[in-house]
């Protein structure tokens, strides 16, 4: 066991010697900290598990600023929301007392959809789960906005996407940091800082969303 463990532990040694020996100098090595895994939640992947050549976009430094959860306002629409957190939780709410979700029968809705459109971090993802617990009552996968139902949980990058995807646009737009922190990550491939499954939706990869802009960016810079 003991050698095991000691095996173990020089293969770690070798991918995180491998893996910062391939970071060019340009980028901030607090973006690879170590963090003890010990404490950390269990969703959570931590800064030192990038492999080479990528980083993970930590709520533990101001990477975070790229999660949904951030405090980062935008207008989208005439609209203003806090965060792409609220925005996106918020489609699963009824949108007005006509909505069959909010006439389904044995359905309670814990706040509204402007409620929730104006949360951030892990207030706007609980009141998601509690949508998407009615949802899954309700035996739907779409939620909506402006009247138009989308397809929520879909392989495709659908009209879902295509939203997410103008969000996160105005996100960068009105954010100047926001902008600045993601052309500073260059080439480097983003990872999201939790765990995610096979099968996500390309809607739900933020870290793709934001390489494609930071690509656009790059070719194209906003005046």
């Amino acid at each position: 066991m003991r050698f095991f463990l000691i095996f173990l532990s020089l293969i770690y040694f070798c991918i995180t010697t491998f893996a910062a020996e391939t970071r060019p100098g340009k980028y901030p090595e607090h973006w690879w900290e170590p963090v003890p895994k010990e404490g950390a939640p269990s969703w959570e992947i931590l800064p030192q598990e990038a492999g080479p050549g990528e980083v993970i976009l930590s709520k533990r430094n101001e990477l975070g600023l790229l999660s949904n959860f951030a405090d980062t306002p935008f207008e989208f629409e005439h609209k203003r929301y806090p965060s792409l957190e609220g925005f996106w939780q918020m489609m699963k709410y009824p949108e007005s007392p006509k909505d069959p979700r909010a006439k389904f029968p044995g359905i309670e809705w814990r706040y509204t959809r402007d409620q929730v459109s104006q949360m951030i971090g892990f207030e706007a993802k609980d009141a998601g789960s509690l949508g998407s617990l009615n949802m899954e009552k309700m035996g739907i996968n779409w939620v909506s906005y402006e009247g138009r139902r989308m397809t929520y949980r879909t392989s495709e990058k659908g009209a879902h996407y295509d939203l997410i995807l103008r969000a996160s646009w105005e996100k960068i737009r009105q954010n100047p940091d926001v902008r600045r922190i993601l052309l500073s990550t260059g080439d480097l491939i983003l990872r999201p800082d939790h765990k995610q499954g096979a099968d996500t939706p390309p809607a739900w990869k933020y870290h793709e969303i934001y390489m494609a802009i930071r690509r656009e960016l790059q070719e194209k810079p906003l005046p």
